[in-house]
């Protein structure tokens, strides 16, 4: 018989506060029209995306991460010392170590928390709720911070057509911590790892090293028809099978918040899924661009602070990217 003690966790958990950070440069259209051949009706037509936020050099990766912290910290009610796990999920911190999340960790008073990164591209929100909830009802941490962020502006590619208009910059964050109630389904999520060509760096950081100085930075490249197809046909049924899990239907929704890529794929994911008129929809793609991790974090403060969704709604959440990996779980919104 074993002699290790049961965890002393919650029974369930939930979002507690929401928070997020948008870099107060805001790029229209038109600038990325300066270095690629393409029109604003196009740029929209295909995506969705009128304008996105870009980083200045004083906003970096832990800066925007602490803004948006500070705020999910506040709306939740829950004191810095109090957090027990900081996790952050980002591809653009480029300092292989320590992690990042370390820093924001100390940066917003927390004490001694467990602190790191992962990286799951446009599913590490979902990922990093999903290990957030286990620590809550381990009882490994009473409270956790979840940040999603992203400075995809310097993985861009401005001269490449297919990609120049989609990144932006930002950071969103959640509280999680202990509930009387499940807020927080099951999570499916997964990967296909045939599939990993479709959304990569152009060139591997080994590669790059050592290059003439005129080799061009590594950057996202994707092939978008591909990815599109695979969105929208397969990330339905994720979607499908979280709400199996969750144990609701379409028609039990008050929310849906995927993860913000393009406007076509949104739209096409609400009619495969049937969505009821009711379902109010998340398309912050539009002002704020595809900010990868940040995505949901982000689409979600900004439906609660202009109140198209309120605390207590019922919320079906995925996120999906490089990888191909991708998260979907249905929640209660703070």
């Amino acid at each position: 018989m074993s002699k290790i003690k049961p965890a002393k966790g919650s029974p369930y958990a939930r979002i507690l506060g929401v928070g997020g950070y948008r870099p107060t440069r805001v790029v229209p259209n038109e600038v990325i029209l300066e270095t690629i051949d393409s029109s604003d009706e196009w740029i929209r037509s295909r995506s969705g995306i009128a304008t996105r936020h870009w980083a200045s050099p004083q906003e970096t990766v832990a800066a925007m991460s602490v803004e948006a912290s500070g705020k999910a910290l506040a709306d939740a009610g829950v004191a810095p010392e109090q957090i027990g796990a900081v996790i952050v999920s980002t591809v653009s911190h480029f300092k292989q170590t320590p992690a990042v999340a370390t820093e924001i960790a100390h940066r917003v008073g927390a004490v001694k928390p467990a602190a790191f990164d992962i990286s799951a591209g446009c599913a590490g929100f979902g990922y990093g709720l999903t290990l957030a909830k286990g620590m809550v009802v381990e009882g490994s941490a009473e409270y956790v911070l979840v940040i999603g962020v992203e400075r995809l502006s310097d993985l861009t590619d401005l001269e490449d057509r297919a990609t120049a208009f989609l990144f932006g910059d930002g950071a969103g964050a959640v509280v999680v911590g202990p509930s009387d109630e499940p807020a927080i389904g099951p999570t499916v999520w997964g990967s296909e790892g045939d599939k990993s060509d479709t959304i990569k760096q152009t060139v591997p950081w080994d590669e790059y090293l050592g290059k003439d100085a005129g080799e061009k930075f590594p950057a996202i490249t994707q092939e978008g028809q591909a990815v599109f197809r695979w969105a929208v046909f397969e990330m339905a049924k994720v979607a499908q099978q979280a709400l199996d899990a969750a144990g609701i239907t379409a028609q039990d929704l008050d929310v849906f918040i995927p993860h913000q890529a393009n406007m076509r794929i949104i739209d096409s994911m609400v009619k495969t899924l049937k969505l009821p008129e009711h379902v109010t929809v998340a398309r912050d793609v539009e002002t704020t661009g595809n900010t990868s991790a940040a995505s949901i974090p982000l689409a979600m403060e900004r439906l609660l602070a202009t109140g198209a969704a309120k605390s207590g709604d019922t919320a079906l959440v995925i996120g999906f990217g490089a990888g191909l990996v991708y998260a979907a779980t249905v929640v209660t919104l703070p």
